[in-house]
């Protein structure tokens, strides 16, 4: 059988969480410009990570085969 590529766009911006529950960590968006007029605080709350939501999992989970 041959190898399952890995989406390398997925890749890049997604990273599994181990355990019984799987999880998947992602960064916030509206960090790359704009920022003048943002918050301090808002530009603190995006530099942290998220997760994806659980409906969007399913879809995700097929990218990253490993």
């Amino acid at each position: 059988m041959p190898k399952v590529k890995t989406r390398s766009a997925a890749k890049k911006r997604f990273r599994k969480v181990g355990g019984t529950k799987v999880r998947i960590k992602r960064a916030k968006a509206f960090r790359r410009h704009l920022l003048t007029k943002k918050s301090r605080n808002t530009k603190r709350g995006l530099r942290k990570t998220a997760y994806v939501g659980k409906a969007d999992i399913k879809r995700i989970l097929p990218l990253l085969p490993y």
